[in-house]
């Protein structure tokens, strides 16, 4: 089950093919927050296995969806 903050969106999956379906709603849920701020792309970050974290950044370019590991 997914944690939001105003931010941010932490993910855990159990298996693999969970990953794409969670990864592109929980982008999409923050893309429109990013086009409201117009100032931060999105960041996707790997914590661990299972658990990913998708957040506004203003290291990443506005319109830019960008994948990181921790």
């Amino acid at each position: 089950m997914p944690t939001a903050t105003a931010d941010h969106i932490e993910i855990r999956v159990e298996s693999a093919c969970q990953i794409e379906e969670r990864l592109n709603s929980a982008v999409k849920d923050l893309q429109a927050l990013a086009v409201r701020a117009g100032t931060h792309g999105i960041l996707v970050t790997r914590l661990e296995p299972g658990r990913f974290r998708v957040s506004l950044s203003d290291q990443v370019p506005f319109g830019v969806t960008r994948e990181s590991t921790f």
